[in-house]
């Protein structure tokens, strides 16, 4: 499916009022794709430009988010390690995470030397990830698509939490979807509505969730009426 249908896919069944964005793990620049111009304060700060253009950012432009840049798996020079290092000391001493978590973070294991960020829509090749922003109701239609939610697994997939962006090597590690209640890094730098999750759909798996949708929002518009039914016999 053309990256183009796929947005207005999405867009329309998911009733989404940002437009998808999608990136690829890069080893070179591509021809043709300009360069990040603006220093940024976070490797988020990206995805909300990446609404609007298509533009590649190398590992130096995400310099600035020592978080980021790990959890998207850069190498971190002496300078970032150290300023790691401080952003980790305190947030585990004013208890935002704790001490044995940092470690544990995920990181993408693609090899690359930067990231095309851009919206879907205009995106010039094949996604790794696509990222959408979902209300409650929203993700829980996207959750429901992807088949995250079913109970015939051992459990349900987790939603993810801080850092915002380990939800992105999860989703590439697992070949399946995330979900993830953000952080107080990603709601800072990217001004994102507060009731807005975010929704990281591996670019593989992106034409079997659009082709999932119809089914279940049709599913749940039955269960509505149902619902509704019953409900309203309970009227005063």
């Amino acid at each position: 499916m053309e990256n183009r249908q796929l947005a207005e896919e999405l867009t329309s069944q998911l009733g989404l009022d940002t437009p998808p964005v999608a990136l690829a793990f890069a080893e070179s620049q591509p021809a043709g794709i300009p360069a990040a111009a603006d220093a940024v304060p976070s490797a988020c700060t990206f995805w909300r430009e990446a609404e609007s253009r298509v533009f590649y950012a190398p590992a130096t432009a995400h310099a600035n988010c020592p978080i980021g840049m790990m959890t998207m798996g850069f190498e971190l020079s002496p300078e970032v390690h150290e300023q790691l290092m401080q952003l980790v000391g305190k947030a585990c001493a004013c208890g935002y995470i704790g001490a044995d978590e940092p470690g544990k973070i995920p990181t993408v294991a693609k090899r690359h030397a930067g990231i095309v960020y851009g919206p879907l829509e205009d995106f010039p090749g094949p996604p790794d990830v696509i990222l959408l922003w979902l209300t409650p109701r929203q993700a829980m239609l996207y959750s429901e698509a992807a088949g995250t939610l079913s109970w015939t697994e051992a459990a349900p997939t987790s939603v993810l939490g801080r850092p915002a962006c380990s939800a992105l090597p999860v989703a590439l590690a697992q070949d399946r979807s995330t979900l993830s209640l953000g952080c107080m890094g990603m709601r800072t730098f990217t001004g994102i509505h507060e009731d807005r999750l975010l929704g990281v759909l591996p670019g593989k798996q992106a034409e079997t969730l659009s082709g999932a949708l119809p089914g279940t929002i049709a599913a749940n518009r039955e269960m509505s009426e149902f619902y509704e039914g019953h409900k309203a016999q309970f009227a005063r």
